[in-house]
């Protein structure tokens, strides 16, 4: 118990597995979370100083796998503590060490990580007045860090957090990232010591790691928090996994002008990577996700959430997938050949931090065999960029012949079950296996011998674990037993007996069988050593079939969605022909209504989009937004033809959230959201905006949508492309004041008091929401929209009054004029008769004025 709380003292937030023979043992308050978390029998041991009961529960060493990701799962941090020496040679306790800690951020088994999704680790560092941040993807190796300054810098952070949604977050003791960490699926915060972030220090480790003298060739220099964070990151997973992290050999400075901005804001009104629920079913990600290997799929995520700004290599992209897609023949038999390619990013990772087993190393293997086959498939391919992927693409002859020169084609999963290095590959080893199945030979022509000498026909030589060898005799044949059979246990059916020889011969195979054990364990060993060095070449392998699978499954999506190569520019027109929404296209039982995009700076800078509720305005404005992301991810899109100019940023507010975990309501989150694009937006950003304002009082909210649109339309420092989704009608105005303002609309059409969709965007005006309309189609009660029709029409009729009130359905007569918000029709009205009958040309301005009198006695009467 001394020894285990030694490591306990080492390890205070994390569950010790303390390896005790055959079981790892769970201690106090270790045993009580994880009997409860792992559903486990609660028990105790000797008492302690204090002389209470020491609560326990345990594991079978052999079941580690099992429970780990459970652990893992729930948020635990867990360290794995290890007899260290044998303990048949130990004098007194064993020696024992914690091997690794394994955490939400560093676990990477197979069973635990989503394969099509990453999991970083990711360290935030206060440097002056910057915020350094870096991630880490263990399971892959895939290393970035950026860093932030100026007052919008705490902002920054918690938007790249929410996008790259690391699974475990360090700080340094003291530091609180308090409005920075996500609001939904926030990472676990694990605290380390604060002189892992020390500039210098950090410094040094980031060289060590990636063998370099100095960070400039990485660009990280000038970056004293982002290289702090990113420093921190590698000393925390050298003294957590115990390894030489030989795949983590490169780190990625993030510079904002690299990427086109998406905020974490924009991505969940556009379903970028998630659904409306929350999972991918119903994103754009699961409607282009055709890669056939997980590693492409992470990939193309990555291309969806961080598209590029760059014309040349959105270029390069495009020339890609449309040389892919007119190769159709090409392309299937890529396809089927990727289908033998394992995740090999992640085989890597566990051979470098010595966690793979040997069906990880046959899997690369395997995986190596294949590309001999793939560089051939793709030979014939022309673009720029599936060239260098192909030579990028090295089958390392040298690693897969020592492979599966060394390992069976089918090993067990554990080395300690046996049997998985080849025969003739280490003479020791094949010595030590004729001993052994000679042994065994031996023993089965022993029993035959015995039976023969001893005339008693059934019996037999077994073997147990707690005995070894023995003869069984039973009750009836006790008595023809030779003199010099030892007896070793009675049991209920007879005697157990052993002989000299038999304990020789024993002692032969058993020895044998052990030494087998331990040489195949090294021999593995060896062989995962050996792999591991060859990391850098691997994992360049790795990524070069990720990025041919990609290109080979947006081509694939071109082909079978009929999308079409945009033609991406540095100018400013952005105009699509016929643009469709590449997800509802896909789920809605009607055909699909195409609609065209026209922006510019100049004449079409700002559209005004009107139209009824449930005609389409939100799915177009979707589709423009997408249409955009899509081209400079390098993908083709749904139009007929796409002319896209680059844009820096895409802002998406779409459709109604709170967030009342912070005690802010749906029409707060709106103008927080719509305050980010006046302050953030430049003239190469598109912006899409629905419905600003109706979450408030009617004038209130038209106000605010007025001026928005206003400042999008004329603020002088930055004009981006504009699409602004209202029912307030009054803004279509805004055409006739402002140079760059143009309006349309959704087109319906009325049949018999029905209204029918046409879902057809068109320029011009529209007056009309169809609301009550709508309202039918929902189900309303028909008393409710009858109601509803008689307000409106009043209301259209403008016999508003203020301080008044609908007259009231059903209301005694006596009341109505007391409560009535709809007074005499104005029409009706002896001063409206008069003003009709004047002949405004014959009238003088005295007369004017004494007849405005007049009539101001003639309503106070």
């Amino acid at each position: 118990m001394r020894q285990y709380l030694d490591v306990k003292r080492q390890h205070r937030d994390a569950i010790v597995l303390f390896r005790m023979g055959d079981f790892y043992e769970m201690f106090y308050e270790d045993a009580l979370a994880a009997s409860r978390v792992l559903e486990l029998t609660l028990t105790s041991r000797a008492k302690d100083a204090g002389g209470a009961a020491i609560p326990m529960c345990g594991i079978p060493f052999h079941a580690l796998d099992t429970y780990l990701p459970r652990l893992v799962r729930k948020g635990y941090r867990a360290a794995i503590c290890e007899q260290v020496e044998d303990p048949k040679k130990a004098k007194g306790i064993v020696k024992r060490e914690v091997t690794r800690v394994v955490s939400p951020g560093t676990f990477t088994d197979a069973g635990y990580l989503e394969a099509r999704e990453p999991a970083f680790l990711a360290a935030l560092a206060p440097h002056g007045d910057a915020w350094g941040l870096a991630f880490l993807d263990v399971s892959t190796g895939q290393f970035a860090a950026a860093e932030f300054r100026g007052p919008g810098a705490r902002e920054a952070v918690g938007a790249e957090l929410a996008v790259i949604r690391p699974k475990e977050l360090l700080l340094g003791d003291g530091v609180s990232a308090d409005g920075m960490l996500p609001a939904f699926n926030p990472p676990r915060i694990t605290v380390v010591d604060g002189w892992l972030f020390e500039p210098a220090r950090a410094r040094a480790t980031l060289c060590e790691q990636l063998r370099t003298a100095s960070l400039a060739g990485h660009g990280l220099e000038p970056f004293a928090a982002a290289v702090a964070a990113a420093g921190a990151l590698v000393t925390h997973l050298r003294d957590t996994q115990r390894s030489e992290l030989t795949h983590i050999r490169d780190v990625a400075l993030r510079v904002t002008a690299d990427a086109l901005l998406i905020d974490p804001v924009t991505l969940r009104h556009l379903n970028v990577v998630e659904g409306v629920d929350g999972g991918r079913e119903g994103s754009l990600l699961a409607e282009l996700d055709r890669t056939i290997t997980s590693m492409g799929g992470r990939l193309l995520r990555q291309w969806l959430v961080r598209p590029l700004v760059a014309l040349a290599r959105i270029q390069d992209r495009l020339d890609a997938v449309e040389d892919c897609a007119f190769r159709a023949t090409e392309r299937g038999r890529v396809r089927d050949a990727l289908k033998h390619v394992h995740d090999l990013e992640r085989l890597v990772a566990r051979v470098s931090l010595g966690t793979a087993n040997p069906r990880d190393l046959v899997a690369i293997g395997q995986t190596l065999a294949v590309v001999p086959r793939l560089r051939a498939l793709a030979a014939d391919l022309q673009a720029p960029l599936l060239r260098s992927v192909v030579a990028e693409i090295d089958d390392l002859a040298e690693i897969r012949t020592a492979i599966e020169g060394t390992l069976v084609d089918e090993p067990p999963v554990v080395t300690r079950d046996g049997g998985l290095i080849r025969d003739g590959v280490d003479p020791e080893l094949d010595g030590l296996r004729a001993i052994s199945r000679g042994g065994k030979s031996a023993i089965v022509a022993m029993e035959e011998s015995e039976k023969g000498r001893t005339g008693i026909a059934s019996l037999k030589v077994r073997y147990n674990r707690v005995f070894g060898y023995y003869i069984e005799i039973s009750k009836s044949n006790l008595g023809a037993v030779p003199a010099d059979y030892i007896r070793k246990q009675t049991i209920a059916g007879g005697e157990r007996y052993i002989t000299p020889a038999l304990k020789e011969y024993e002692d032969k195979v058993l020895g044998a069988e052990e030494r087998i054990t331990v040489r195949e364990l090294e021999l593995f060993e060896a062989l995962r050593v050996r792999v591991a060095a060859a990391a850098g070449p691997l994992l360049d392998t790795a990524r070069g079939v990720a990025t041919l699978d990609v290109i080979a499954a947006l081509a694939d999506a071109a082909a079978v969605c009929n999308y079409t190569k945009p033609l991406v520019h540095d100018g400013d027109e952005f105009v699509a022909v016929d643009a469709r929404h590449p997800v509802v296209e896909r789920h809605v039982s009607a055909a699909f209504v195409p609609n065209d995009v026209h922006l510019d700076s100049s004449t079409r800078q700002v559209v005004i989009l009107t139209g009824p509720n449930m005609g389409g305005k939100s799915t177009y404005l979707r589709q423009v937004a997408l249409l955009a992301l899509m081209a400079q991810a390098g993908s083709f899109v749904p139009a007929k033809t796409a002319k896209v100019a680059i844009v820096d940023r895409i802002y998406a507010r779409v459709g109604a959230s709170d967030n009342i975990a912070k005690g802010q309501s749906t029409f707060m989150v709106e103008m927080q959201e719509t305050a980010t694009i006046l302050h953030t937006a430049t003239n190469r950003s598109l912006v899409i905006l629905d419905e600003i304002g109706r979450g408030t009082a009617t004038f209130d909210g038209l106000s605010l949508a007025w001026a928005v649109a206003e400042h999008l339309a004329s603020n002088p420092t930055a004009r981006p492309k504009t699409i602004f989704a209202t029912h307030y009608h009054e803004l279509t105005d805004l055409a006739d004041a402002l140079a760059g303002v143009v309006n349309s609309h959704v087109t319906a059409r009325e049949f018999k008091d029905e209204i029918v969709f046409l879902h057809k965007i068109v320029d011009g005006r529209s007056d009309r929401s169809y609301g009550i309309q709508v309202a039918r189609l929902a189900g309303l009660p028909p008393a409710v929209v009858r109601r509803a029709s008689e307000i409106l029409k009043s209301l259209e009729q403008d016999e508003l009054t203020r301080g008044g009130r609908p007259s009231l359905s059903g209301a005694p007569a006596a009341n109505q004029r007391q409560l009535a918000l709809f007074q005499t029709a104005a029409a009706d009205h002896p001063v409206v008769d008069r003003l009709r009958g004047l002949d405004l040309d014959r009238l003088t301005p005295i007369e004017a004025l004494n007849l405005l009198a007049a009539l101001k006695r003639e309503t106070e009467a």
